[in-house]
């Protein structure tokens, strides 16, 4: 029933006309970054279907005007939720590394924002990855961090950057350019999951 419902909404989407989705998946200019011209908005969101089962993530980045200038969407088949919030922030970080350049930007002299719905991702960025890191890779209770290869890529990524400030906001909240990640991430996950 819910996938009959589901194909639907898809026929339907598929027939809205061109110019009609174009207004759809406008998205206004980052809030974020309103009064800071140079900095770079990166919003990302991440889920599972099933922790674990298939999951995805979706990224999308913006200049302070409202121009996107990437975005990415990526499926997995077996996952956890936690993994895909991890890395939609990493895969939207290694993406700027190679797209400022070609708009004429430096990435060790951009600032970056990174804007996600996962606290587990701006918490750790924000304070648990230094106490990990000082105490060689390792957590309070001397075990490994779970996820650490991903937040050790994180961190490694997040270097190549002057400063990347972690923001937290709240999801399914009408945030636009967090609804826009969660919804493409769902869109792929439709697409996969038979």
């Amino acid at each position: 029933m819910v996938l009959d419902s589901i194909k639907t909404i898809r026929a339907t989407l598929e027939s809205v006309p061109d110019s009609e989705k174009s207004q759809t998946d406008a998205l206004p200019a980052p809030s974020e970054i309103s009064t800071e011209p140079e900095t770079i908005a990166l919003y990302s969101d991440g889920g599972c279907r099933g922790n674990p089962g298939p999951g995805s993530f979706a990224y999308i980045i913006q200049k302070h005007d409202g121009e996107i200038i990437a975005e990415g969407v990526e499926f997995e088949g077996h996952t956890t939720n936690n993994k895909m919030e991890l890395s939609g922030p990493l895969k939207g970080l290694h993406e700027l590394k190679r797209v400022l350049p070609t708009i004429g930007k430096d990435p060790l002299l951009t600032k970056i924002k990174v804007i996600t719905d996962s606290k587990y991702v701006v918490e750790g960025m924000k304070s648990w990855v230094h106490g990990w890191k000082a105490r060689g890779w390792k957590k309070a209770d001397n075990k490994i961090p779970e996820n650490l290869e991903l937040w050790q890529e994180l961190e490694a990524v997040r270097s190549s950057f002057m400063q990347v400030e972690w923001m937290w906001v709240r999801g399914h909240e009408g945030h636009p350019q967090n609804e826009y990640c969660d919804r493409k991430a769902n869109e792929i996950m439709d697409e996969r999951i038979q």
